[in-house]
């Protein structure tokens, strides 16, 4: 490594022009890399969505969900396969192995699902993939100031909609609220018993009326001509004045109106009707740029469709990613401030101080144009990589420059002198260097979390690689040209630390008793400490309102928009977007609604008590007692799930219900269980009627039920010169068992009530079917405190084994927790790995075996801190907390391989406790700096917001600052007692030589 300093030397001018080059290009790629908030990544599974209105669960189970079942059962990587058969919709999550190929397990899928034909009620299966890529990053609301009609909503669908789709980098614009016109003709029940008319014998003259059918083509006057024939209703007047019977016309038993679609889910914003636009952009697309041409063009839509028509951006999301990435970089300026401070208190020289610090916008120069040829974005995961590392990118630097400084005392900055300064720690470095890299680059293995980490981790890779190489180019040759004048201050030697260093290692067992009580206690305190879920938050606020399956749609809107009104009312609140019922279209990515659910997005105003408002949120919950309330911070992406799952699986539905009663039962008592819930709580009246076979067909009297108690599609009128479409409403809608029975049919083509061909049973059953890999099972859901929820999941878990179960029935353990102790057990063998490397690389560097297992004795030393400082700031162990931890393993070795790199090179000349005491005195001021300037960098983390990232979080900022911290103090200490006693015979030796020299 040391050529690279000598070419340096010689080429000072190719190094100069390099180093502008390095910063330009730097400069160049920060301001040209899309920006984004989080990488790209796959969730592994495959969604597929069935919508059938008015069909229950138990026939969504038999008719859609298990064929399905069996179709993808030959799908390559399928681990499990959960589904939800619902009133209304089935929908059937695949989950995958993380390796799997996300577009072409999706694509399998399709083909397996080309060949099932579900009955015509249904709609085609609609399949998706999701990725972080398809979270809609901007909501654009189109308010109607003089009242929403027709010719707006064809102005929004064809003019409007397009201006949006045609930005370049938009995947996708979302409709919600979107209003189609529609006419209805709504039956009048005692004139038509009045004048002998049944509803499907009306239904057959209708559909008849209105046609436009090719018939077939014929040569007439000698040319060949198509032949249609039509029939073609103009007008509401036409269709009220056709002719139904002799004498009768269709108003003489019928009300038609025109409506529109909105009456089954609305779109609100600040209390009135509108439409949202969820814009959507592609993969690898800049969200910022995107952002500034959707705002283009919404000034656009405001200038040609002024005063009709007004839009306003609800939600922009790439605001939200400007303002994160902002201030994840604030955190690195103001952490790579902190690290000047750091160095200057300790050089007390200006120009030392620039040397050494040069290296930060190098490297980041360096490390920006590597990741924008690496086709890596800029996002809080990869800002935040740089700021968790600027403290050590000066670490090299800071090694070269003290040992010049020290060499240097007399004033010599020869050339000889600076290159013999650098060589003698540039093994020590590069080897430090490339032990942290060590433990970055495995990162990317975490197969549940690789597509964020692997960003992370080559960001931190390409920074310390980068401030290696400016440590061993840029730092000697600017010494050579800076330090030459002035005068330089005194080097002292740390007289009291050498003091504790000659007692520690006279009474070595007494250090070393110590140090082994206090990790033993570290890691006893860690198996009762709590493993809590990543919280990350902005300052909007989430509602949703969910009600039973069995409450009426009219009592569902009236609530929610009495509830949206108390959140208008409150001053906190700048804009509130309401969502009611659900939208078919969402299906498209992954989600389906209940009918009966409203979701609002509050949008608070600047500096407004976010938590005083969801305080008075929860308080409004004894208001609206159907409703299940779910209150959280609004966020880009959600990592805070604190929901464990037990699984309660099984063939017999009376068994699975007993079961489940069980475990809620025994889990609800748990301190910190907040709510638990089953999908068995929602029961509804389903009643089948089961048709008496030797007297009708079965599917005409289905199909008849059907036509007469949902609206009727039955064909187009003209009306204002524009198709629309026509809906039957025989207005039959029971209100008791009896008048169920009571609703005639046609068999045998005579009229008869339903009674007289069938049998009614009423049964209680759960608005939803659950099934996991072809078996039934109920689902509990606990809600737990998220500080605290591996200790919650323990004694669920625990509770939960020891009942006593029905025959057939198993307990599975999932959510959270369970991925939550996924993601550490990965963690953990990663750290296993990077140990392993760690300890090659050293090998290596030292050529011999006892050494690097010395250093590797920082590690338990690392773990006191990491501990002690979740303990003292009450941050409980996440993603992030292990992370910090795994980055450890790279950081806390180095200070160990530079004080030893420097015991080898003395033990030429010395004999080892000599040399131990001349190198702690001499690396002593390297190591206290370089740890410091690290710990010092990530203080803007640790007192910076949560929103800058879940995984760069406080708690990785705990664990480095409180593992380095205790990890240096001890290492200073515990690593040369330890290295004398793993040569003790040596050591031995050499100290009764001395002893018998000095007694001649």
């Amino acid at each position: 490594m040391i050529r690279f300093t000598t070419w340096a030397l010689k080429n000072k001018a190719a190094v100069i022009l390099m180093t502008v080059l390095v910063l330009g290009l730097g400069a160049l790629s920060y301001f040209t890399l899309p920006k984004e908030f989080m990488p790209s990544a796959n969730n592994p599974a495959v969604t597929v969505i069935v919508m059938g209105q008015g069909t229950d669960a138990d026939t969504m189970a038999e008719q859609v969900t298990k064929p399905i079942e069996k179709a993808i059962g030959s799908v390559k990587g399928k681990k499990h396969v959960f589904s939800r058969s619902a009133d209304g919709y089935s929908s059937i999550d695949i989950t995958l192995d993380p390796s799997v190929d996300m577009k072409e397990a999706k694509t399998q899928v399709q083909e397996a699902l080309a060949g099932i034909e579900l009955p015509e009620e249904y709609t085609k299966p609609i399949v998706s993939q999701l990725n972080l890529d398809m979270i809609p990053l901007w909501q654009i609301g189109l308010s109607f100031p003089k009242g929403i009609d027709r010719d707006d909503m064809e102005k929004i669908e064809n003019e409007i909609i397009p201006m949006f789709q045609g930005i370049s980098g938009v995947s996708n614009v979302l409709v919600h609220g979107k209003q189609q016109t529609q006419v209805n003709i709504t039956l009048d029940q005692k004139k038509m018993t009045d004048y002998h008319i049944p509803v499907q014998a009306l239904m057959g003259i209708l559909q008849g009326k209105n046609l436009a059918v090719a018939v077939g083509e014929e040569t007439i006057d000698d040319r060949k001509a198509n032949l249609k024939v039509v029939g073609q209703i103009d007008g509401i007047k036409e269709l009220e004045n056709m002719q139904i019977a002799s004498e009768i016309r269709l108003k003489d038993i019928a009300k038609v109106s025109i409506s529109d679609s909105s009456e089954t889910f609305f779109t609100r914003v600040n209390g009135e009707e509108a439409v949202a636009l969820l814009l959507h952009k592609e993969s690898n697309a800049n969200a910022v740029s995107i952002g500034k041409k959707v705002e283009q063009t919404m000034e656009k839509v405001n200038k040609e469709f002024n005063p009709t028509i007004e839009a306003s951006m609800l939600i922009s999301f790439s605001e939200f990613i400007v303002n994160s990435v902002d201030s994840m970089m604030q955190a690195v300026l103001i952490g790579a401030l902190f690290a000047t401070i750091v160095i200057f208190v300790f050089l007390r020289h200006i120009r030392m101080t620039l040397i050494t610090i040069v290296s930060i916008p190098l490297s980041l120069g360096l490390t920006l144009f590597l990741l924008s040829q690496s086709g890596i974005t800029l996002n809080v995961l990869t800002i935040g990589a740089v700021a968790v590392a600027v403290g050590r990118l000066v670490d090299d630097s800071i090694v070269v420059i003290e040992n010049i400084f020290r060499k240097a005392q007399g004033g010599d900055f020869s050339k000889e002198v600076i290159v013999t300064s650098t060589k003698e720690v540039a093994a020590a470095i590069t080897s430090s260097t490339l032990t942290t890299v060590a433990v970055f680059l495995p990162m990317g293995l975490v197969k549940s979390l690789e597509e964020l980490l692997l960003p992370f981790a080559l960001t931190i890779t390409y920074a310390l690689l980068s401030s290696l190489l400016v440590a061993l180019v840029v730092v000697p040759l600017m010494s050579s040209r800076m330090l030459k004048q002035g005068k330089m201050p005194v080097y002292k030697k740390p007289k009291r630390y050498i003091k504790i260093l000659d007692w520690s290692l006279r009474h070595k067992w007494v250090p070393l008793i110590l140090s082994f009580f206090i990790f033993a206690g570290a890691v006893g305190m860690y198996v009762v400490m709590p493993k809590g879920a990543a919280d990350a938050a902005d300052n909007d606020v989430s509602v949703s309102m969910v009600y039973p399956d069995d409450v009426p749609f009219s009592k569902v809107k009236d609530e929610t928009f009495e509830f949206e009104s108390f959140l208008m009312d409150q001053p906190e609140v700048k804009e509130v977007i309401t969502f009611l019922g659900s939208n078919p279209e969402d299906a498209q990515f992954s989600q389906i609604n209940s009918q009966n659910q409203g979701s609002f997005h509050v949008v608070m105003k600047k500096d407004a008590n976010t938590e005083k408002m969801m305080e008075k949120i929860d308080q409004q919950k004894e208001k609206y007692a159907d409703a299940d309330f779910d209150i959280m911070f609004a966020s880009l992406v959600n990592f805070s799930d604190s929901t464990i799952t037990l699984d309660v699986v099984g063939n017999d539905p009376n068994k699975l219900i007993k079961a489940s009663k069980q475990v809620m039962d025994e889990v609800k008592g748990i301190d910190g269980v907040e709510k638990v819930t089953s999908n068995q709580n929602e029961l509804k009246t389903v009643y089948d009627i089961n048709i008496d076979q030797k007297k009708v067909n079965t599917e005409e009297v289905a199909r008849q039920v059907q036509m007469v108690l949902n609206p009727f599609p039955i064909g187009m009128i003209k009306l204002d010169g524009k198709d629309t479409s026509v809906l039957l409403d025989s207005s039959i809608h029971p209100t008791s068992e009896s008048e169920l029975k009571e609703i005639s049919v046609i068999a045998n083509e005579k009229p008869v009530k339903l009674s007289s061909i069938a049998k009614i049973e009423r049964a209680e059953k759960p608005t939803s079917v659950l099934r996991k890999d072809n078996k039934e099972y109920v689902r509990v859901s606990v809600e737990a405190d998220p500080k605290n929820l591996s200790k919650i999941a323990n004694e669920v878990n625990m509770k939960a084994a020891k009942l006593s179960l029905p025959d057939g029935i198993s307990l599975e353990y999932g959510g959270a927790a369970s991925a939550q102790s996924e993601q550490f057990m990965e963690l953990f063998q990663l750290m296993a790995v990077s140990i392993g490397l760690v300890y090659l690389i050293m090998v290596l560097t030292f050529k011999t075996l006892r050494a690097p297992l010395v250093i590797l004795f920082t590690l338990p030393l690392a773990l006191i801190g990491a501990i002690l400082g979740l303990l003292i700031s009450r941050t409980p162990i996440d993603i992030g907390a292990m992370i910090g931890a795994l980055m450890l393993i790279g950081i806390v070795v180095t200070n160990a391989i530079v004080l030893l790199d420097r015991v080898r090179q003395n033990e030429k000349t010395m004999p080892i406790r000599q040399a131990l005491l001349e190198a702690g005195a001499t690396r002593f001021r390297p190591i206290i700096m370089t740890a410091l300037a690290t710990i010092f960098a990530m203080i803007p983390l640790l007192i910076g917001k949560e929103e800058m990232g879940s995984i760069v979080s406080k708690g990785l900022a705990v664990v480095v600052i409180g593992g380095l911290s205790a990890a240096t103090l001890l290492t200073l200490v515990i690593i040369p007692v330890v290295y004398e006693l793993f040569h003790f015979k040596k050591a031995k030796k050499q100290r009764l030589a001395k002893e018998t020299d000095i007694a001649m």
